[in-house]
């Protein structure tokens, strides 16, 4: 199967997407502290503070599932990116309380908008190609989140100004983005039918109860693994900042070879398969007798979280053809409703009790995945070998071939 240059073109292009948003929200969220100490937001108010951008994303994600009735997602895109860029460097600019919070709440209010188009040009070019890519869009992703998370390890090594910390990403990330924009590829106009129905909002739940158990997986390791590694685990302030680091390369690599796995075995099998991982990995962190022992549960952790959020999308994709667009604004909701419940959850659990079984909690949710496994396809889910669409398709508006 050949591949249109203009296809090619827009994956390249909302790849470097991906990988942008993975740097600006790993230099938001790992510089925290140094936000807290700017603004001199209390440990009482900070917890608002954070609610907010997801809360606010939410709310932009059901927004843009009207707005790309009216304009096409890659519009959305285009201008959302930036956004969230400038609202970064929002973030480091202020003085006063009320510059954070507006910068942070820009932030949420692009960085849904955002979420939502991403995925949902991935999913199209994914339906273009008659393959599986999404999880190399992840991947990117991954790769930006751990590159940002350097950068802003070396802003708090150096005591950078946490403006100047900012600023180097985003006169980067800002031109390179804007050049990027103009060759995005949307689905044909006419592909999009106007709403989803009731019948079909009761088959997303399945898509969208996996997806927030999924992001309950992923905070537990981003809020409390290295809380854990040190309180509980006994490791040293050093170490105790390693799994964060290890889960995140886990998940660039089982995201940079996905795409083969659900090409050989289909989507389902793949998502089985990591469910199964993941639960074994909050296992093993909740019976580690050391350190190490932890440190390999939260790599087996990469391992299997990595692969159900890109399949989610996918597969509410291929469940709603015709309105795919709407299916992945409404599921983007529930990556930041996961976001949410997982860190208060596991810390609310292990203070009342103890961490160790705080962790099993995850585990659970994330196996609810096992039993919604349908809803991720079978062999017509491969987009691999023997499954490549033997038609012409066309996509975008010019009329680009496949």
């Amino acid at each position: 199967m050949t591949v249109d240059v203009r296809l090619r073109r827009g994956r390249g292009a909302l790849g470097f997407s991906f990988f942008a948003q993975g740097v600006a929200f790993a230099l938001l969220v790992t510089r925290i502290p140094a936000i807290q100490d700017r603004y001199g937001i209390s440990d009482g108010l900070l917890p608002a503070f954070l609610a907010a951008v997801p809360i606010l994303a939410g709310a932009s994600s059901v927004a843009t599932e009207h707005l790309v009735k009216r304009v096409a997602p890659s519009a959305v895109l285009r201008w959302a990116q930036p956004l969230v860029l400038l609202s970064l460097l929002g973030v480091g600019a202020g003085t006063e309380m009320w510059h954070v919070a507006a910068a942070l709440g820009a932030f949420g209010l692009s960085v849904g908008a955002l979420d939502a188009s991403m995925n949902m040009l991935g999913v199209s070019l994914q339906r273009a190609y008659g393959r599986s890519i999404m999880l190399g869009f992840h991947a990117a992703y991954s790769l930006g989140g751990i590159l940002g998370a350097s950068a802003a390890w070396a802003g708090a090594h150096w005591h950078l100004d946490l403006f100047v910390s900012y600023l180097p990403a985003v006169v980067v990330l800002l031109p390179l983005g804007l050049v990027g924009s103009r060759r995005y590829v949307d689905a044909p106009a006419e592909a999009q039918e106007k709403g989803l129905g009731a019948g079909g909002g009761k088959l997303l739940l399945p898509l969208c109860l996996v997806m927030a158990c999924a992001y309950i997986g992923d905070s537990t390791v981003a809020n409390w693994s290295a809380k854990y590694l040190q309180d509980v685990l006994g490791s040293s302030e050093q170490l105790a900042t390693v799994p964060y680091n290890v889960y995140m390369v886990t998940t660039l690599i089982g995201r940079a070879v996905g795409d083969l796995g659900v090409r050989r075995f289909g989507a389902a099998a793949v998502v089985r398969g990591g469910t199964v991982v993941a639960a074994a990995g909050f296992a093993v962190v909740a019976a580690a007798p050391g350190a190490w022992v932890g440190m390999l549960g939260f790599t087996l952790l990469g391992i299997g979280l990595c692969v159900i959020v890109p399949q989610t999308f996918a597969a509410a994709g291929r469940l709603f053809p015709g309105v795919s667009d709407t299916a992945i604004a409404r599921l983007n909701i529930f990556n930041y409703v996961g976001f949410l419940i997982g860190s208060p959850l596991v810390g609310g659990i292990g203070d009342a009790w103890s961490y160790r079984g705080a962790m099993l909690v995850p585990m659970v949710l994330v196996l609810i995945t096992l039993f919604h496994a349908r809803s991720f396809g079978s062999d017509g889910a491969r987009y691999g070998v023997g499954h490549e669409r033997p038609r012409v398709v066309d996509v975008g508006r010019g009329g680009n071939k496949v």
